[in-house]
């Protein structure tokens, strides 16, 4: 028998699960579906994911629908035809892919990180460095941004001097905040590993850090195509590297890692830069109405999304208040190294952006 309520099937070899593993994980938002059904509401504003919410442009439509007719067959295994369009579209740069950047970052880390080996990470930011680090036996290195959220270069080097990889987000998730490329140049110069540049969110910055791949041959800088280009669903991640890493990056990886129909989905949002250039623009008046409407405090963002403070009330408060409204947020309750009183809101479509503004003023006016 294969088990029961006293003795759940499988209860014997759970001790065989690592630590890690045993609790905890990546914590993901609340789904639309689910507020909606639970508030009775038929429509939800959904603003908690940092997703586009635009349909992928027609030639992305139209790539991915042709290559499906092939998807009998493995993939290239080297994405040739991906990065010679990432080469077209952004210069001549050595590029790798991944199922997202959650999985080129995987394949970073099992690339170069040992167990035991030291893996920096400044906080508060995405979630997923340190669990793939911690998956990789390494030992994590915390390094507190300023209370405003930027970076102390010094501490930063001080303390991320002999990591062997040390990631950095800008524009920061959750807080928005870019680190200038003078900063990011004075941590290469001053750190002896790898730095992971996360620029998730930098098609909506000002800020360019190509010109330091030119340079320093210890960056690496991961991409998506989940958010300008809004490719969420096909999970395309890439990053460009330095010319010695590549063959190793492509020993570590798993075997015809992403697959085909999202390639060359993403072969055509490429092509169409004019679509995502106007999503960008879009983004950053949304963004700005953002800061300006809303009567809570927020902090200065480069990306598709604002961070809200809620004090007094909690993250988890405020996002259930909005929730029962119809719009669905982040609550940034679950970034290490973040008070428990913060929001994050993406820009999402018109109608959606005007809600959170409508609800949001109403909670305020009435809690005063």
């Amino acid at each position: 028998m294969a088990g029961n309520d006293e003795n759940p099937a499988g209860s014997r070899y759970i001790r065989l699960i690592r630590n890690l593993y045993r609790s905890g994980g990546y914590v993901f938002a609340a789904k639309a579906e689910d507020i909606a059904r639970q508030h009775g509401i038929s429509r939800v504003a959904r603003l908690a994911s940092n997703e586009n919410p635009w349909s992928p442009s027609a030639a992305a439509v139209r790539e991915g629908h042709e290559a499906l007719k092939g998807a009998n067959r493995y993939p290239d295994e080297s994405m040739a035809m991906l990065t010679g369009a990432l080469a077209r579209f952004h210069g001549d740069y050595s590029f790798v892919t991944g199922v997202g950047m959650d999985g080129v970052i995987e394949t970073i880390i099992r690339t170069l990180v040992n167990p035991g080996d030291r893996v920096a990470i400044s906080l508060p930011t995405f979630s997923f460095y340190r669990l793939a680090a911690l998956a990789q036996a390494a030992e994590v290195v915390e390094i507190p941004r300023e209370p405003d959220f930027s970076v102390s270069t010094g501490r930063f080097i001080e303390l991320a001097r002999d990591a062997k990889v040390s990631f950095l987000c800008t524009p920061n998730n959750p807080t928005g905040t870019v680190i200038p490329a003078a900063d990011i140049r004075q941590i290469l110069s001053g750190i002896r590993g790898i730095l992971f540049l996360d620029n998730a969110y930098v098609e909506f910055s000002d800020t360019d850090y190509l010109p330091l791949m030119k340079e320093y041959d210890n960056l690496i800088i991961g991409r998506t195509m989940s958010k300008a280009f809004a490719l969420a669903g096909a999970r395309v991640g890439y990053a460009f590297i330095p010319g010695w890493l590549a063959p190793f990056y492509h020993r570590a990886a798993t075997p015809f890692t992403l697959n085909t129909v999202s390639a060359r989905a993403a072969i055509g949002a490429l092509e169409d830069r004019t679509e995502m250039e106007r999503y960008v623009a879009y983004v950053q008046q949304w963004r700005d109405r953002f800061r300006t409407e809303c009567p809570l405090p927020s902090c200065p963002s480069g990306a598709n999304f604002v961070m809200f403070d809620t004090a007094p009330f909690s993250g988890d408060e405020m996002a259930l208040l909005l929730a029962e409204k119809g719009v669905i947020v982040r609550s940034c309750a679950s970034f290490p190294g973040l008070p428990d009183h913060y929001i994050r809101v993406s820009v999402g479509d018109a109608w959606e952006n005007e809600l959170f503004l409508a609800v949001i003023t109403e909670i305020c006016r009435s809690c005063a």
